[in-house]
């Protein structure tokens, strides 16, 4: 088995390979900007391949590549790769041999890869945030232009009779046209969004645990879509702690001299949901559980200590 140590850039890769049969040892880099060399180079390898590379975000290309041409492709964990080189010094020859030693010594922390169309369905869910936040983008310039007129609808504004006295609005020739467009981009990016709330719509209802999740109150087709798409396979995890710690839901706490730093982010959601949780400026206890401690002299970083 050939088995490769790849650093991989946008723009070229170094690489580090040794043949575990012959104990030959090679060194090479590759550019992109000729990805017809890359694909003669290991098309040119001759029995089974073992690439691994760091996780990033520009290598699809090369890994659709790698599986094409029949070879295997292991993805890294970027902070554990880097947190097991003992040498301060880092350059590109020395990334790839560290990624070859890791991988010839079982070492290699390899994470879990999505499919191609679990990547595409990211990539439905991520369209249509943004054409969300442009939306809003755009709502809010057009409310700024009604309130510069003395309208103040809020979200009435975006009724049918707040649109026909938003357009019915005197305005100078380029505050005028300025209105024009940004309600032509407006209804643009409504039909677009409705489109792609369809789409997910359909794409949620098709898998069976999306659907079970949207049996939970308050949790639609995006949010079961996009939960799905990031989890993956649940048996990937032993435990609820590992899959908030992969959502990023687990502050960290850095404490010294014994005194620890108690970080928690459910306060908002303690004060407003617990029926026994009232607010006032001062340390309160809940009467509900008689365990949820809310100190509010503290907001809004304020803190739930179990």
């Amino acid at each position: 088995m050939k088995i490769i140590g790849c650093d991989f850039h946008p723009s070229y890769q170094q690489i580090a390979m040794l043949d575990s049969v012959t104990g030959e040892m090679m060194e090479k880099a590759l550019s992109h900007e000729r990805k017809e060399e890359v694909q003669a180079f290991y098309a040119g390898l001759e029995g089974a391949v073992r690439v691994g590379i760091e996780a990033s975000g520009q290598s699809q290309w090369f890994e659709r590549m790698l599986a094409e041409l029949g070879h295997q492709v292991w993805i890294g964990d970027a902070a554990k790769i880097r947190a097991s080189c003992e040498r301060k010094q880092k350059t590109d020859r020395r990334d790839a041999e560290l990624l070859l030693k890791l991988l010839v010594e079982n070492r290699f922390p390899r994470i879990w890869v999505p499919t191609a169309a679990e990547r595409d369905g990211r990539q439905l869910l991520l369209h249509r945030h943004k054409l969300v936040r442009m939306r809003t983008q755009v709502k809010n310039q057009l409310q700024a232009l009604a309130l510069n007129q003395g309208v103040q609808r809020k979200w009435k504004l975006w009724s049918e009779s707040g649109r026909k006295q938003l357009e019915s609005l005197p305005l100078l020739p380029w505050a005028n046209r300025r209105r024009a467009e940004l309600l032509q981009l407006f209804d643009h990016l409504e039909a677009s969004i409705r489109e792609l709330d369809r789409v997910v719509a359909e794409q949620a209802y098709q898998r069976r645990e999306a659907r079970r999740l949207m049996t939970h109150p308050g949790v639609g087709p995006v949010t079961a879509l996009a939960f799905t798409l990031t989890m993956g396979p649940a048996e990937r995890f032993g435990r609820g702690k590992q899959v908030a710690s992969y959502l990023g839901l687990i502050p960290s706490e850095h404490s010294s001299g014994g005194h620890p730093q108690r970080l928690g982010q459910s306060a908002n959601r303690a004060v407003r949901f617990c029926a026994g949780c009232w607010w006032k400026r001062r340390r309160v206890r809940c009467v509900m559980s008689r365990r949820c401690v809310v100190r509010i002299n503290d907001w809004p970083s304020g803190s739930v200590v179990r």
